[in-house]
């Protein structure tokens, strides 16, 4: 007998070699595409807030200016005593009903568009006081920058 060695195998030729490959690429949810839309648009109105100013109107709504508004004829609430010509710092000063317990001081004059310097001065609220009437100007204004002050009297 004789032994006889049979070749090895030939590869199969319908079989290709194995090889790993990458699972398609997934679809984003519907819930990712949106979350990334409101987050660019997010991003896209701080940018734009910070550019022109509503950070400033933001900040404004936190820390509101209650006296802003206030005219002839309306009243404040308590502030601090002053005497002579000392100054002193205000936060949290309120218009109130001029029937409430509230209500301390009358507005008697509104003057718009003043410097610290004329403010702090008071000339401006001497036409609205009359001699011998105890009086008081509160003034809002930034430095550099104007604003307004209100002429005030005790309230009867």
């Amino acid at each position: 007998m004789s032994e006889q060695v049979a070749p090895p195998p030939a590869p199969d030729a319908a079989q290709p070699p194995s090889a790993v490959q990458a699972p398609p690429p997934a679809e984003k949810s519907g819930s990712k595409k949106l979350l990334g839309i409101v987050g660019a648009i997010v991003v896209f109105l701080v940018v734009a807030g910070l550019k022109f100013g509503i950070g400033s109107a933001i900040g404004n709504f936190f820390n509101k200016d209650e006296t802003a508004e206030a005219k002839v004829g309306d009243c404040i609430a308590e502030l601090p005593e002053v005497t002579g010509t000392k100054e002193e710092e205000v936060d949290g000063a309120k218009v109130v009903e001029c029937t409430s317990t509230d209500a301390i001081y009358n507005v008697v004059g509104r003057v718009d568009g003043q410097t610290q310097a004329q403010a702090r001065s008071g000339e401006a609220c001497g036409q609205y006081i009359k001699e011998g009437q105890e009086g008081y100007v509160y003034y809002s204004i930034e430095p550099g920058k104007t604003g307004y002050l209100l002429c005030l009297t005790k309230k009867a």
